[in-house]
Protein backbone atom coordinates (compact mmCIF):
# COMPACT_ATOMS: atom_id res chain seq x y z
CA UNK A 1 0.00 0.00 0.00
CA UNK A 2 2.77 2.39 1.17
CA UNK A 3 5.39 3.86 -1.16
CA UNK A 4 7.58 5.40 1.52
CA UNK A 5 6.94 7.06 5.54
CA UNK A 6 9.11 9.85 6.11
CA UNK A 7 9.31 11.23 10.08
CA UNK A 8 11.15 13.06 11.54
CA UNK A 9 13.45 12.48 14.79
CA UNK A 10 15.04 14.20 17.52
CA UNK A 11 19.15 12.85 17.30
CA UNK A 12 19.37 11.83 13.81
CA UNK A 13 22.50 10.61 14.17
CA UNK A 14 21.63 8.22 16.69
CA UNK A 15 18.40 7.44 15.29
CA UNK A 16 20.14 6.38 11.86
CA UNK A 17 22.21 4.64 13.72
CA UNK A 18 19.38 2.26 15.22
CA UNK A 19 17.54 1.78 12.34
CA UNK A 20 20.29 0.64 10.08
CA UNK A 21 21.70 -2.10 13.06
CA UNK A 22 18.36 -2.96 14.51
CA UNK A 23 16.82 -3.90 10.71
CA UNK A 24 20.06 -4.99 9.49
CA UNK A 25 18.69 -8.42 10.07
CA UNK A 26 15.61 -8.22 8.01
CA UNK A 27 18.30 -7.13 5.05
CA UNK A 28 17.47 -3.33 5.31
CA UNK A 29 20.20 -1.04 3.68
CA UNK A 30 20.30 2.76 2.57
CA UNK A 31 18.18 3.10 -0.57
CA UNK A 32 19.16 7.48 -0.70
CA UNK A 33 19.91 9.97 0.95
CA UNK A 34 22.02 10.10 4.60
CA UNK A 35 24.27 12.95 4.89
CA UNK A 36 22.25 15.89 5.34
CA UNK A 37 20.31 15.41 8.70
CA UNK A 38 17.59 18.01 7.16
CA UNK A 39 17.30 15.92 4.32
CA UNK A 40 17.66 12.49 5.93
CA UNK A 41 17.97 8.96 4.85
CA UNK A 42 16.18 6.29 3.05
CA UNK A 43 16.35 2.87 3.80
CA UNK A 44 14.53 0.56 2.41
CA UNK A 45 14.35 -3.61 2.67
CA UNK A 46 13.46 -6.04 -0.06
CA UNK A 47 9.55 -5.17 -0.17
CA UNK A 48 10.00 -2.30 -2.16
CA UNK A 49 8.54 0.33 0.41
CA UNK A 50 11.08 1.98 2.66
CA UNK A 51 11.00 4.10 5.43
CA UNK A 52 12.40 7.98 5.49
CA UNK A 53 14.21 9.46 8.37
CA UNK A 54 15.03 12.99 8.71
CA UNK A 55 16.45 15.61 11.79
CA UNK A 56 13.64 17.35 13.26
CA UNK A 57 13.30 19.62 16.57
CA UNK A 58 9.78 19.08 17.01
CA UNK A 59 9.11 16.14 19.39
CA UNK A 60 7.90 13.39 16.91
CA UNK A 61 4.40 11.68 17.79
CA UNK A 62 4.71 7.97 19.35
CA UNK A 63 4.45 5.70 16.35
CA UNK A 64 4.06 2.19 15.90
CA UNK A 65 6.07 0.88 13.24
CA UNK A 66 5.83 -3.32 12.13
CA UNK A 67 8.99 -4.23 9.25
CA UNK A 68 8.30 -7.71 7.83
CA UNK A 69 10.72 -10.66 8.72
CA UNK A 70 10.04 -13.96 6.63
CA UNK A 71 11.35 -16.45 9.26
CA UNK A 72 11.13 -16.22 13.07
CA UNK A 73 14.96 -16.13 13.62
CA UNK A 74 14.78 -13.22 11.75
CA UNK A 75 12.69 -11.72 14.20
CA UNK A 76 14.92 -13.11 17.00
CA UNK A 77 17.99 -11.26 15.29
CA UNK A 78 15.94 -8.27 14.57
CA UNK A 79 15.19 -8.30 18.77
CA UNK A 80 18.84 -8.82 19.61
CA UNK A 81 20.56 -6.21 16.90
CA UNK A 82 17.57 -3.55 18.31
CA UNK A 83 18.48 -3.99 21.90
CA UNK A 84 22.18 -3.60 21.14
CA UNK A 85 21.83 -0.87 18.99
CA UNK A 86 19.98 0.83 22.15
CA UNK A 87 16.33 0.01 21.74
CA UNK A 88 14.05 -1.17 25.02
CA UNK A 89 12.33 -3.83 25.05
CA UNK A 90 9.00 -4.05 24.74
CA UNK A 91 7.52 -7.22 24.10
CA UNK A 92 10.40 -10.28 23.34
CA UNK A 93 10.14 -12.42 20.28
CA UNK A 94 7.19 -15.15 20.82
CA UNK A 95 3.86 -15.75 19.14
CA UNK A 96 0.80 -13.35 19.87
CA UNK A 97 -2.34 -15.57 19.49
CA UNK A 98 -4.40 -12.54 20.44
CA UNK A 99 -3.38 -11.20 16.50
CA UNK A 100 -3.81 -15.08 15.42
CA UNK A 101 -2.22 -18.61 15.99
CA UNK A 102 1.13 -18.14 14.02
CA UNK A 103 1.86 -14.24 14.59
CA UNK A 104 5.15 -14.08 15.58
CA UNK A 105 6.63 -11.12 16.62
CA UNK A 106 8.97 -8.34 18.92
CA UNK A 107 8.58 -5.08 20.02
CA UNK A 108 11.17 -2.61 20.74
CA UNK A 109 11.28 1.36 21.84
CA UNK A 110 13.41 3.27 19.49
CA UNK A 111 15.48 6.33 20.19
CA UNK A 112 12.48 8.55 19.65
CA UNK A 113 9.79 6.57 21.67
CA UNK A 114 8.48 4.54 18.80
CA UNK A 115 7.01 0.99 18.94
CA UNK A 116 9.41 -0.89 16.66
CA UNK A 117 8.04 -4.18 15.85
CA UNK A 118 9.69 -7.11 13.35
CA UNK A 119 6.68 -9.78 12.32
Amino acid sequence: MFDHVKFGVRDYAASKTFYLQALEPLGVTIAGGGDDPSYGIEICGSHNASLCLYQTEDQPAPLHIAFVATTREQVDAFYEAALAAGGKDNGPPGLRPKYHANYYAAFVIGPDGHNIEAV
